[in-house]
Order: C-alpha cells, then sequence, then structure tokens
C-alpha cells in the first residue's frame, strides 16, 4: 500500500486488549475526544444498527464539536450562543456570549469553560448560567481546553494564537504560568500523569511537569502538527501534517523513545484528525479518504475504509469492538474495529467537522449547520 510505509520497529511492551481509558460516568463525554488523554476511546456500548432518536436544528453555524454532560449535549455556534439539549431533544440550556467562537467546550463540575476568536478563556456555571471570569490571551483561542494539576492547583490548559500555552487557575480564573511556542498553537492539551504534553503550528511537540512548573522534554517533528496528540497508558501518538505518526514511549517526563509508525507517502497525504487508540491499534482519517487500523507497535495497516467523502476535520472515535468515523460530506459510518466491516451509516446531508460524542448506548453528531443527531437503540 503507497500511502503507508513503516520504519523498524522495536517491541515496547505488550499492549492491552482495550482502551486504558476509566469507566467513569457513562452519561457524559465532557470534553474533546472524551477523556484528558484525548485517546478518542469511550468504553460503552452501541448498537449495531443504531436508530435516529432525535434531531434538533439550531440554525446558527458551528466550528464546535458536541459534549456531554449527565445526558445534556452542549456547544457553540460560531456567534457565541451556547447550546444545551436534553436526552429526549429539547432544549434546556442556552447562553450567548455575544462573539466569535470555533473551538469546543469543556465541562468540569458544572462549569463550562470554552475559548474565544476575541482572545478570551471563559467560565460559564451552568447553575447559575453566568460568565465567571474571563481570562484575556493575546490572540484567538482555537484549541480546546483541558484541566489538570500545575503546581498544586487546578489549572485550565489550553493554547493560544499568541505563541503560548497558559495554565490558569480554574477557580479563580487568573494565570499561573504560561510556555512560549513558536507559533500558533490549534490543539488541544493531552495530560500524562502529572504532565501536559502538547504540539504545535511550530513543528514541536513539548512535555511540560505540571508538579515543577517546567518543560521537561521535547521533540522536532518534520512539520507542523494540525491536531492534538492522543496518549493510552505510557505512550503518546501524534500525527504530523506531512503525513507522519510518532509513536513515543514516554518516561519521566521524558521521551525515552520515538519512532515514526507511519512515514509521509511521496503523494503528500496529511493527518488532520486526533489519533482513536484503543489496545493495540490506532485509527487515523488520512487526506486520502481512508479510515486506517494502524498496528500501534509495527505500523503495519491492518484494515482500511474509504469513506464515501472527504475527510475533512473530524476524527474517529472507537468504542469497544466498533469505530465511529465522519465524512465531511455529512456521511456517518460505524465500522468493526477488528476488521473494517461496515455495519452502518447514515447521510445527515450537512457537512460535518466535528468529532462524535459518545455516551452509553448512544453517539451525537453535529453537523456545521448547527444540527444535532442523536444516535442509539430505541
Amino acid at each position: 500500500m503507497s500511502c503507508f510505509r513503516a520504519l523498524p520497529y522495536i517491541s515496547l511492551l505488550a499492549l492491552a486488549a482495550a482502551c486504558s481509558r476509566p469507566a467513569g460516568d457513562a452519561s457524559s463525554w465532557p470534553l474533546f475526544r472524551g477523556d484528558a488523554q484525548l485517546s478518542g476511546c469511550a468504553r460503552v456500548r452501541l448498537p449495531d444498527k443504531p436508530s435516529l432518536l432525535w434531531t434538533y436544528r439550531s440554525d446558527e453555524r458551528t466550528a464546535s464539536s458536541p459534549v456531554v454532560y449527565h445526558h445534556t449535549a452542549y456547544w457553540c455556534s460560531k456567534r457565541g450562543h451556547i447550546y444545551g439539549i436534553d436526552k429526549d431533544g429539547r432544549a434546556c440550556f442556552d447562553y450567548d456570549f455575544r462573539t466569535a467562537v470555533e473551538a469546543t467546550p469543556m465541562i468540569r463540575d458544572s462549569v463550562l469553560y470554552i475559548g474565544r476568536i476575541d482572545g478570551f478563556m471563559s467560565a460559564l456555571s451552568l447553575s447559575g448560567r453566568d460568565t465567571l471570569w474571563n481570562f484575556e490571551t493575546m490572540g484567538q483561542v482555537s484549541a480546546s481546553p483541558n484541566i489538570g494539576v500545575f503546581e498544586g492547583r487546578q489549572a485550565v490548559v489550553f493554547g493560544s494564537y499568541d505563541n503560548y500555552l497558559y495554565c490558569v487557575d480554574r477557580v479563580r480564573g487568573v494565570e499561573i504560568s504560561r510556555f512560549p511556542s513558536g507559533y500558533y498553537i490549534n490543539g488541544a492539551v493531552a495530560l500524562w500523569q502529572r504532565y501536559f504534553v502538547s504540539g504545535g503550528c511550530d513543528a514541536w511537540l513539548r512535555i511540560i511537569d505540571g508538579t515543577t512548573g517546567a518543560p521537561s522534554d521535547s521533540l522536532q517533528l518534520d512539520t507542523y502538527v494540525p491536531a492534538s496528540p492522543a496518549i493510552d497508558g505510557d505512550f503518546a501518538y501524534v500525527a504530523d501534517h506531512a503525513g507522519n505518526v510518532y509513536a513515543l514511549m514516554l518516561r519521566e517526563g521524558k521521551i525515552a523513545r520515538s519512532h515514526k509508525i507511519v512515514q509521509a507517502s511521496a503523494e503528500g497525504e496529511s493527518f488532520v484528525s486526533v489519533p482513536a487508540l484503543s489496545g493495540a491499534t490506532l485509527f487515523i482519517l488520512s487526506g486520502d479518504r481512508h479510515l486506517y487500523a494502524i498496528d500501534r507497535e509495527t505500523g503495519e495497516v491492518r484494515w482500511k475504509y474509504l469513506q464515501k467523502g472527504a475527510s475533512g476535520e473530524s476524527s474517529p472515535v472507537v468504542c469497544r469492538d466498533k469505530v465511529i468515523s465522519c465524512a465531511k460530506n455529512g456521511i456517518v459510518s460505524l465500522l468493526d474495529a477488528d476488521g473494517g466491516t461496515l455495519l452502518w451509516e447514515y447521510d445527515t446531508g450537512e457537512q460535518i467537522t466535528a468529532c462524535p460524542a459518545v455516551v452509553e448506548g448512544r453517539f451525537y453528531i453535529l453537523t456545521t449547520k448547527g444540527t444535532l443527531f442523536c444516535f442509539g437503540e430505541k
């Protein structure tokens, strides 16, 4: 297969048969990619033939992916309008920031955190329907936030187009620290133990120690990282725009070993999606319209599936034995994770750039026109 060529790879460890993400709250998918490691892995079961349970049309365009908190789905329109839709498809929350927003929100303890194009990171109380704080950067914030412990304090961690990675006190909204990057930070930050792992448009992957507040290691990639790293256990995986996929073994805050498990092809097809990780397999969308299942150890392609449209900016999600993948033209596919067999598909009729959100027994797809689709078992 011309798109991929694996480099010689030394066995690092025996990988588990399922994703290492804790079961957690099966009623919530509270942040981009589902967990703090951005693994895109849900330990929930989905039906083989999902039914459309309901749709909600907001009639406002969005670049956000949906998140789910206690069975209620939330997202933000490009105009800054936050929507909350309950499990029966009824609007139950709304709030208007009255400014442009492209980022996906994150929810923790009934507080919604979201970046804005005007350079602010905002904290919104879902119960009080009021802004708790606004933190200003000097560039647009398109990256989704994450939460970790930094210097003993819970911190909202995110990147900005002002070329800094910020750690902001989660409760007070004041800066704890910032770290310079060589260029824009467009992707979300992944958490690994007490460390923050971030890729940027300057082609560097950086690791920051949340205990000491100091950078602990870095790795220069071939070209810039348009999306985010994904972590499972002590392994991080990141794709660059040239079409390489890197596997990094992390140990004590350092990159103990790194390999290209996939090397860029002569055709120059790039990866814009975040990998989804489950067991020994990495799932990723390529610019050649395929969803690939790649062996995380050897880089060999286990299977590939040709989508009925361009890959766009969405990223796949793996749910035990199934993978959800969205084409930019609006077709949603459900595939067998082991063999890549198509189990089900649905044409939303609208463009999709968002990632799916998954809870027990159902999943949510948001289109760029602001229509939320809920699929599950009737």
